[in-house]
């Protein structure tokens, strides 16, 4: 069967294939060599260095997993009021943060 887009060989791949040895080299080999000839572009070995702000940023996000999703002293000073009978429910104030909500939707 022909490919019926055009300009793209199915003989070729798209995409170069990438080795499995994690350094993302992939060198050529002639069709004589086997899986264990050395290659010269081959690298020995990774090396990552962080930069003092991506250090920074991995203990926010330390801190930030495990800060609790819930304020549990807020939830109960809340049912607290509620069952006291003295929490007040600001309408306008709700009804401003709906408004600006709908804003940022759009």
């Amino acid at each position: 069967m022909t490919p019926k887009i055009s300009g793209i060989s199915v003989t070729e791949p798209v995409a170069k294939p990438t080795g499995s040895g994690g350094s993302g080299v992939v060198a050529e080999k002639s069709p004589g060599e086997g899986p264990a000839a050395p290659s010269a572009t081959a690298q020995t070995g990774d090396h990552v260095t962080l930069t003092d702000s991506a250090r920074s940023l991995q203990k926010i996000e330390a801190a930030v997993a495990k800060t609790p999703v819930v304020n549990a002293q807020k939830v109960a000073d809340v049912k607290h009021a509620i069952g006291s009978g003295t929490y007040k429910i600001d309408a306008a104030r709700i009804a401003g943060k709906l408004l600006n909500f709908e804003r940022g939707l759009k």
